[in-house]
């Protein structure tokens, strides 16, 4: 099943202006503590680890543990040094990854 992923990147950016980019992606996160009403251990289930990549180079990378939150809202900031895409990645227990993207145009 395909999570719901926000983005928000600016559209547009000065040459070697610093910008920020934030991210939000819906995920139900099981933190592998908790039993269910029988007792029956409830299985791990977050994201592991998220990554951005500008142009094809990786310039962000995080490893999430079972603390995150339910919904992970990361911010972080890069220069915009070229136009081109943004190219996001979650990845996580079950199997699960969801990617996105978005374009930013720099002048």
């Amino acid at each position: 099943m395909a999570a719901r992923t926000l983005i928000n990147v600016p559209p547009k950016a000065k040459r070697g202006e610093i910008i920020q980019i934030k991210t939000l992606i819906s995920h139900i996160m099981e933190n592998g503590f908790r039993s269910d009403n029988i007792g029956k251990p409830i299985p791990r289930d977050i994201i592991t680890a998220f990554t951005c990549a500008y142009n094809g180079e990786k310039i962000f990378e995080a490893t999430l543990y079972p603390a995150i939150s339910a919904n992970p809202f990361i911010t972080f900031h890069t220069v915009a040094t070229e136009s081109g895409m943004l190219a996001f990645q979650w990845t996580g227990d079950n199997g699960f990854s969801q990617e996105a993207t978005a374009k930013i145009t720099v002048e």
